[in-house]
């Protein structure tokens, strides 16, 4: 299996280089593992989806006005 480092996975996705280690460090991306201080993520990983709430509204359990 052929594996690329942080940078280059932020500059294929689009994205910085920590918030690729955050995903790391998470375990959202499949089959990323660490050597040492280096993440070394598959050549063929997909970026995981984004969870955070796009709709502007902050939602915590249920909407209260109701």
């Amino acid at each position: 299996m052929d594996y690329i480092s942080v940078k280059d996975t932020a500059k294929k996705w689009g994205v910085s280089e920590r918030w690729v280690q955050v995903l790391c460090e998470q375990g959202r991306i499949n089959g990323v593992s660490k050597f040492g201080n280096v993440w070394l993520i598959p050549k063929d990983a997909e970026r995981p989806k984004d969870g955070r709430i796009v709709s502007g509204r902050y939602i915590k359990g249920q909407d209260k006005r109701k």
